[in-house]
Formats: C-alpha cells, sequence, structure tokens
C-alpha cells in the first residue's frame, strides 16, 4: 500500500515537473491572482461607495455660508474618488502579476533572466529618453488621479475640450462633450483642470426691463419667484439656495439689466438659468413689468419699421 501511495507520489511529481505542466501552472496561477485581486477590488469599491452613500447627506439646499455648503457637497466627491482609484489599482495589480509571471515562466523554461533584468536596467534608461511624453503622460495620470482633479462623471474644462468625464486612465483621460463627441486627452498635455463638478456653482441670469420701472417692484417679485422655485419640490435637486436679485449690472438705452443669481448643483447652472427666465417671464407678465424691445425689426419697403401694436 505504502509503496503504489509513493509509486503515485513520484508519478505526481514527474508529471508536475514537466516544463509544459510548469509553464501553465504559472500562467493559470497568475490568471486565478489577477482575477482574485480584481474581485477583491471591486468588492472594495462597492464597498466604499455603500458607506459614502449612507454617511453623505443630501444637497442641503439652505446653507448658512458658502463654506458650510461646499463642506457638505464635497462628500458627494467620494463616490468619484473612489472608482477612479478602484481602476488605478486594477491597472497597477495587472501589471505587476503578468511582469511576475512572465518572469518565471522564462525562468522555468531554462532563459536567464538575470542579464535580461540588467538589459531591462539599461534599457529603460534609453527607453526612457526616447519615450519621455509616454512617461510624462503616466505620472500625470497618476497624480490627477491621487490628487482627485477629477474623476468619472465630473464636468471638466481640460483646454482643448470640454465635457463629462467617461474614463480616467494612467495614460489618457476620455470625456464626452455637450454634441456628444468622445475627446481623448493625454494627461501629460493637460495643464490646467477648470472642474465645474466640485462642490457648487452659480447660474447667472442678466433680465432686461423698461428704463422706467420701479426696480424695488422688480426686486420683491424676482426674491418672491426665487422662494416659490426654492420651495418647489421639482427643483429639489437643482437648487442649493433661492435666486436672489443681485441688482442693476448694466443701463443701456431703454433697458436696465438686472441681474440674479442661484447656487446651483454643480451639473445644473444651465438648466437653472432656463428655469429662471421661464418663471420670470409668467411674474413679470403678470405684474405688468415691461421688457423693452431691444432687437429692431428689419423695415419694410417703404424704409420704416413696420407697425407694432405690442411695442410700448
Amino acid at each position: 500500500m505504502f509503496q503504489n501511495a509513493k509509486s503515485l507520489t513520484d508519478t505526481l511529481s514527474g508529471y508536475l515537473g514537466s516544463l509544459p505542466i510548469q509553464v501553465i501552472l504559472i500562467f493559470a496561477i497568475a490568471i486565478f491572482l489577477n482575477t482574485v485581486v480584481r474581485i477583491a477590488i471591486s468588492r472594495f469599491v462597492k464597498t466604499a461607495i455603500a458607506r459614502a452613500n449612507e454617511r453623505a447627506p443630501q444637497y442641503k439646499r439652505l446653507a448658512d455660508n458658502t463654506a458650510e455648503l461646499s463642506a457638505m457637497v464635497m462628500q458627494q466627491r467620494t463616490v468619484q474618488r473612489v472608482k477612479a482609484v478602484g481602476q488605478l489599482f486594477r491597472s497597477a495589480s495587472a501589471l505587476v502579476i503578468w511582469t511576475v509571471a512572465i518572469m518565471s515562466a522564462l525562468s522555468v523554461v531554462g532563459f536567464n533572466v538575470a542579464p535580461l533584468l540588467a538589459s531591462a536596467g539599461v534599457a529603460g534608461v534609453a527607453l526612457g529618453f526616447g519615450a519621455q511624453t509616454l512617461i510624462k503622460d503616466f505620472l500625470a495620470g497618476i497624480f490627477i488621479i491621487l490628487e482627485d482633479q477629477y474623476g468619472v462623471g465630473d464636468v471638466v474644462d481640460l483646454g482643448p475640450a470640454i465635457g463629462t468625464v467617461e474614463e480616467v486612465d494612467l495614460r489618457v483621460t476620455r470625456l464626452r462633450d455637450m454634441g456628444g463627441v468622445v475627446w481623448y486627452v493625454r494627461n501629460g498635455e493637460i495643464l490646467r483642470v477648470a472642474n465645474r463638478s466640485q462642490g457648487w456653482t452659480v447660474a447667472t441670469v442678466d433680465v432686461p426691463v423698461a428704463y422706467d420701472e420701479d426696480l424695488e417692484k422688480v426686486r420683491v417679485v424676482i426674491d418672491r419667484i426665487g422662494k416659490e422655485m426654492l420651495d418647489d419640490p421639482a427643483f429639489s435637486g437643482m437648487l442649493l439656495g433661492a435666486p436672489q436679485y443681485a441688482g442693476v449690472e448694466q443701463v443701456a438705452g431703454d433697458a436696465i439689466f438686472v441681474r440674479i443669481v442661484a447656487k446651483t448643483a454643480p451639473d445644473q447652472p444651465m438648466q437653472t438659468a432656463r428655469e429662471i427666465r421661464e418663471k420670470l417671464k409668467g411674474a413679470f407678465d403678470k405684474a405688468g413689468i415691461r421688457v423693452p424691445i431691444l432687437a429692431r425689426p428689419f423695415p419694410t419697403s417703404s424704409g420704416m419699421p413696420p407697425n407694432n401694436p405690442n411695442q410700448r
């Protein structure tokens, strides 16, 4: 019985000791480790996102000051940062695992990897001079992720392109602009980043009113509309404060331009401005506040502009 067991062990050892089987085992272990690491990182990312969503409060629509508002809304960025860091760890772990696996396989088949490693060091220096742009892109990508300059889902201005970030890789950043065009921007070429998704932003609306209108009446109407919009659940995910009358921005001819400002969610300034204009149009009509005609009609064949019974 012991002889049969020893014979089986020797056979198994000899079978496992063959070169093809050893190479296959090395790559099988590499595949297994890569899969386990990816699953572990994915679970870590999901857990971190779940915890961030539990801890992070919803947008607080009334804040005592700007600093408080920024502190609360910036907590929402945890999700984007966790996703970016998880993607970086997946790429780095895959690179390390497969590099070790290839070196081990070469060593098993009898290839002396010591000169290869020494040559790789020399070649790395030479390659560093020839591939400075590539190395620059990689280093910039690492710092972009670690410093949380932007993450997936952020609306950013990178200079050559403005859009929503869809992927942050070590070499390039992929974003989609408002027209649906996908841009690939090399990280090393990003000299400045304007992130429109960190904290909060301001929607600004300039509205002309007739020169002889009562500005106090205009202010009362604007403040009333702002309070109504803030109390409307339809704008709960858009407004972080009531739209307010900021004052006279410009006086030109027959018109006085008054400015309305509102703190909004980072990705909502344009939509908020449209909603404010629409609400003010109806409110001005009801209150009898006149908006001057700034664009004059084209003259008729007689050289005179057509009569406009609604013109005041």
